[in-house]
């Protein structure tokens, strides 16, 4: 009998890409062809005689047996995958043609790896999601604990952060930062600082191996340190402008970071910086439409909320609160004289006083011009307020000392307290603004309480 042929066919099926193999009913494998290797990491001889669920992956077993037993049984076999664990411990993604020999008793099968594929699918349903993840973010903490999870998947990512640099302070933050590999130091490692700088500094991605970051450490002028890592860093840039990095670090014995972990990083960084520029868009027209720009207090808008939601809480605890209302005596006249500069730093001048005079929980707004108002919340009886009050009188009584000149003025102020002058935020805010104007009439640099006014008199 020649054997040319079988010869001929075992060398031609040894040239495919994809696994040949032959098993018998229970999956053992009786003969497997070259590809094999290449597949599985294992060679013919040491895949013969085992049986395929020794290399599969566990989770696999169960829907891989009933697919075999419905083959076994004539049914027609769909391709279909699962996952195997290659020699050297990484999962390797196979789908198998099969069909069932029912006279030999014999399954003959056909393996393709689809790990290339599988993953080039996940990478894309990864880069969409992280994509969508920082369109949708309302919250930054929250996206890059999702950013974080989902490139764990592709690279090793057990210490990730984000940092941030000031260029007005020259500060570095860390507003996110995960090390789970170090966890027995809240530190982060000494390098971090130093690279991170740079990374930003340079606008450049950098990919660096521990025998790399000892030589960048010295081209940077930086203390050398002894606890290195596999480093990947790309910037964070806005506007052609470097606002930050995003960095991923890997244990010294880990394998490096590539340049397809690179590119996968500089992705994910251009949607974090949007993502980052759309918060800081959002929280900078926040700030304009709650604040007043020039004294940085809060506006009439920000005001009433503050004092609709104390009065809420006022009602529910049966506690009191203020409204103290105030302008400036003969702030027209100090603007026609002086100017609308020296007015403008006039009133940021008063603006910080304001706060001096009042407790971190009460609030201090400026309504307009050179109209404040303060809201004394929980207060114990209305003598808490006139004391507030004469605190502030004594205080934007003494001179400012400006750098174009020295002023001198002065508040006329109104109280009004709930309940006992009102009882909602307009109310209290008019009632208030009326005793203001009671105390102007009276000469000034007094204050007076709604229904009961009390005049100080000017001050000595």
């Amino acid at each position: 009998m020649n054997s040319t042929p079988n010869i001929a066919k075992e060398k031609l099926l040894d040239l495919l890409l994809d696994v040949v193999c032959v098993v018998d009913k229970d999956g053992r494998f009786l003969s497997v062809s070259a590809a094999s290797e290449r597949v599985f990491g294992y060679r013919p001889e040491e895949m013969v005689g085992r049986t395929a669920f020794e290399l599969m992956h566990p989770d696999d077993w169960a829907p891989t047996r009933a697919l075999i037993a419905r083959i076994n049984s004539g049914e027609a076999a769909p391709d279909h995958e699962n996952r195997y664990i290659h020699k050297d411990g990484h999962i390797v993604h196979i789908m198998w043609s099969a069909q069932w020999l029912e006279a030999e008793q014999v399954r003959v099968g056909v393996a393709r790896d689809i790990t290339e594929r599988k993953r080039a699918e996940a990478m894309q349903a990864t880069l969409y999601a992280i994509s969508e993840a920082a369109h949708l973010a309302g919250d930054l903490q929250a996206l890059f604990f999702r950013v974080h999870e989902l490139i764990r998947k592709f690279l090793p990512a057990e210490s990730f952060f984000v940092a941030f640099y000031d260029t007005i302070n020259d500060e570095l933050s860390f507003p996110y930062y995960v090390d789970q590999v170090d966890t027995s130091s809240t530190l982060r490692p000494p390098q971090s600082d130093a690279l991170t700088v740079e990374l930003i500094r340079s606008a450049e991605a950098l990919l660096l191996t521990p025998t790399t970051i000892g030589k960048m450490l010295t081209r940077i002028g930086a203390e050398p340190v002894k606890y290195v890592r596999n480093w990947l860093g790309v910037p964070l840039i806005t506007d052609s402008a470097s606002i930050g990095g995003l960095v991923v670090q890997s244990e010294a014995g880990a394998p490096g970071y590539t340049e397809k972990d690179k590119e996968l990083l500089l992705f994910v960084s251009s949607q974090l910086a949007a993502a980052i520029e759309r918060h800081r868009t959002r929280s900078r027209l926040e700030y304009l439409a709650e604040y007043d720009q020039l004294t940085k207090l809060p506006n009439r808008a920000l005001f009433l909320d503050r004092l609709q939601n104390a009065l809420k809480k006022a009602q529910r605890d049966q506690t009191r609160l203020a409204v103290l209302y105030l302008d400036l005596d003969k702030f027209k006249q100090i603007n026609d004289t002086f100017g609308h500069t020296t007015g403008d730093h006039l009133l940021q001048e008063v603006a910080y006083r304001l706060k001096q005079c009042v407790r971190q929980c009460d609030t201090v707004g400026r309504l307009g011009g050179d109209e404040f108002a303060i809201l004394l919340d929980h207060i114990g009886e209305l003598k808490d307020a006139a004391v507030v009050a004469e605190k502030v009188i004594d205080t934007l009584s003494d001179p400012f000392i400006l750098k174009e000149v020295t002023l001198m003025t002065a508040p006329s102020l109104g109280i009004a307290v709930y309940p006992e002058h009102g009882q909602d935020d307009l109310q209290l805010v008019r009632y208030a603004d009326e005793a203001m104007y009671t105390a102007k009439r009276r000469g000034g640099q007094s204050y007076s309480i709604v229904a009961e006014p009390t005049h100080l008199g000017p001050k000595d």
